[in-house]
């Protein structure tokens, strides 16, 4: 373990993972390493307020400083919540400009961020005081390495995959029986798996498991569309409704990272980018990537070839070896 010279007394710890939900999903077990490593200090973190329904009451979090991010005023009143408390250590999950800002807005001992070549905005890396550059691919074990720069020196062990997410809310109506989840919207257009696909895997669990398909979304973001049940909600009724579902369908977007933190049990559709790096972490998830397809994290607006390349039926018949876990 590489001695990074970081408090060992730490009182009060500021996390900054702004958003969006997946990435804050893939934070939590490294948050709930550093938990362990000062299981009485006062843990803070700032995050964009759209996304607090994840970390509110999950046992790991003291104190949610809501980032307004297109409010007037934000950062004033950010730097102003952040200094009412004195913190010893902040550390940087996101690795963007605006993220490092509020790391150094409350004026720690030592900032923990990841170096240059990791960070996605190479300037963030001039606020950290201690750069770490992690050797693992996926992004839940680079934030595991980020804590273990303080959680090592202090004799914890990181605990792997231990994602603590709030019970959730019921929001709208969803089937008595058992159902399928899917959110087919994504924050790039390139990630998503187009809807008649979905339509044609409807009518397969319909009529071949008797099983519907659930659709959920934000409030007013899905059409109507009468081959499936519409499920739109806040992210506490997409908690709900995930932990209720038998099976998920999902692409690299928040849902889906949701679904594997609550260890459920479905089917991940990848395109543009590497399931090596963002894929589901927890559960039981089989990973349909077409060969060759190159990565990218461009930020695509047409539905990429590759995604349109994995039938319904694949996504079906996976679907299919996984119903007795809906027994």
């Amino acid at each position: 373990m590489i001695d990074y010279d970081l408090p060992r007394d730490a009182k009060n710890i500021l996390i900054v993972r702004l958003g969006a939900m997946g990435d804050i999903i893939h934070a939590l077990p490294a948050v709930a390493a550093l938990r362990l490593a000062w299981p009485a200090a006062h843990i803070t973190w700032a995050v964009e307020a759209k996304w607090a329904p994840l970390l509110e009451s999950n046992g790991l979090v003291d104190r949610i400083i809501l980032f307004f991010r297109h409010k007037p005023g934000t950062w004033l009143h950010t730097r102003t919540e952040l200094l009412t408390r004195r913190y010893d250590l902040a550390f940087d999950f996101q690795g963007l400009i605006k993220s490092a800002l509020v790391a150094h807005f409350a004026r720690p001992e030592r900032i923990v961020g990841f170096g240059p070549a990791m960070v996605r905005e190479r300037p963030a890396s001039w606020f950290y005081s201690t750069r770490v550059n992690p050797k693992s691919l996926h992004v839940v074990d680079q934030a595991l390495e980020l804590a273990a720069a303080a959680a090592g020196s202090q004799g914890a062990t990181s605990p792997a995959d231990v994602f603590q997410l709030p019970p959730g809310q019921p929001e709208g109506n969803l089937p008595a029986g058992p159902f399928a989840l899917a959110c087919p919207l994504a924050g790039w257009t390139s990630k998503q798996w187009p809807l008649e696909h979905y339509e044609v895997l409807a009518n397969l669990l319909l009529h071949r498991l008797g099983i519907p398909l659930v659709l959920n979304g934000a409030p007013g973001s899905l059409p109507d569309l009468p081959w499936a049940v519409r499920h739109e909600s806040g992210i506490p009724g997409l908690i709900d409704a995930t932990r209720r579902a038998a099976l998920v369908i999902g692409v690299d977007s928040g849902p889906l990272h949701l679904a594997a933190a609550l260890n459920k049990s479905g089917v991940a559709v990848f395109g543009p980018t590497d399931p090596a790096r963002n894929g589901p972490r927890g559960g039981d998830f089989r990973v349909f990537r077409v060969e060759g397809t190159p990565t990218t994290h461009k930020r695509g607006t047409v539905i990429d070839a590759s995604m349109r390349a994995i039938s319904p039926e694949q996504v079906f018949s996976a679907l299919e070896s996984r119903v007795k876990c809906i027994a």
